[in-house]
């Protein structure tokens, strides 16, 4: 078998996407700027078209179009890895071959879920190994919050699809460290587990996992960034501090209120948040006092 080919250590951010207020079209400019601020921070990379970035909203030409232009931004030190899951085989292969065609470096691929009852082990162990071989970059499987409308990788499952050398990890965002430790028990050597929570990444690490991609770094990418690298560092106490500061940002704003919580927090701090997509709503005021409240006790905000 091949070695893996991409580290996968650290702290990765699963950008927003701004759109223009006035027409709803993606913002590249609000985009590249948001970027441009969070390569200052010691973070691994950046995310494009995650849960965080309304990928699901987004058409096949805004996908490509958002990698087109951050590529440019992102220095070839750090990477930029593509949310490119869908419901058929042939169009996740088609937006995994159109990212790597635009320069990612990695594929992030959540599971078909419409036709949930259909989606045997079997079923989806086929799938996930017809796109890693398909694709030309490394892929990253995505266990996506129970929550939202999706169906749970089970461990054997991720076990089985470790033994690919063109599948380097999984981001489990369930926050269940119980489950997140089956992953691990079951995965073979080499295969990378991230936490997809932001309230979990310290004890992750302890457990095993490599880092993290976390929809509270777009609000605190310094914090998350730097509590990884204590923890690298062994300077638990570091670490733990960091992770009290960032817990109630993420159970807040990104557990309690979603991507427009995380927006509004962006407009607070100074980037490009701006409204969500139609049908999600923007915060009303009572959703607004909540972003502001926890930020300003974090110190973020007057």
């Amino acid at each position: 078998m091949a070695p893996r080919p991409l580290d996968l250590a650290g702290v990765l951010i699963p950008t927003t996407t701004p759109f223009d207020p006035v027409t709803g079209d993606l913002d590249v400019v609000a985009l590249r700027a948001n970027v441009r601020r969070y390569m200052e921070e010691p973070v691994l990379g950046v995310v494009i078209g995650g849960s965080t970035g309304e990928a699901v909203l987004l058409d096949r030409t805004e996908r490509t179009r958002a990698l087109e232009a951050i590529r440019e931004v992102v220095p070839e030190d750090r990477l930029l890895v593509a949310g490119t899951g869908a419901e058929s085989t042939r169009q996740t292969l088609a937006l995994t071959r159109d990212a790597a065609e635009r320069g990612a470096d990695a594929v992030l691929v959540q599971p078909p879920a419409f036709y949930r009852g259909a989606m045997r082990s079997d079923v989806l162990v086929r799938h996930y190994r017809a796109v890693a071989d398909g694709s030309p970059v490394p892929v990253i499987l995505y266990q996506v919050p129970l929550r939202f409308s999706t169906l749970e990788l089970e461990a054997g499952v991720v076990g089985e699809l470790s033994r690919h050398p063109n599948i380097v990890g999984i981001k489990d965002s369930r926050g269940d460290l119980d489950r997140l430790a089956a992953y691990l028990e079951r995965a073979q050597d080499g295969f990378q587990v991230l936490v997809g929570s932001g309230s979990a990444l310290y004890p992750s690490l302890e457990l095993g996992a490599v880092g993290g991609i976390l929809g509270v770094a777009n609000v605190v990418p310094g914090w998350t960034g730097r509590l990884h690298a204590a923890f690298q560092a062994g300077d638990h106490p570091e670490a733990g501090r960091l992770q009290e500061a960032v817990t109630p940002l993420h159970n807040e704003i990104v557990g309690g209120l979603g991507v427009p919580g995380v927006k509004y927090a962006l407009d607070l701090l100074g980037l490009q948040g701006g409204d969500p997509r139609a049908p999600l709503a923007p915060l009303d005021e009572k959703g607004r006092g909540r972003v502001e409240g926890v930020l300003r006790g974090a110190g973020l905000v007057e």
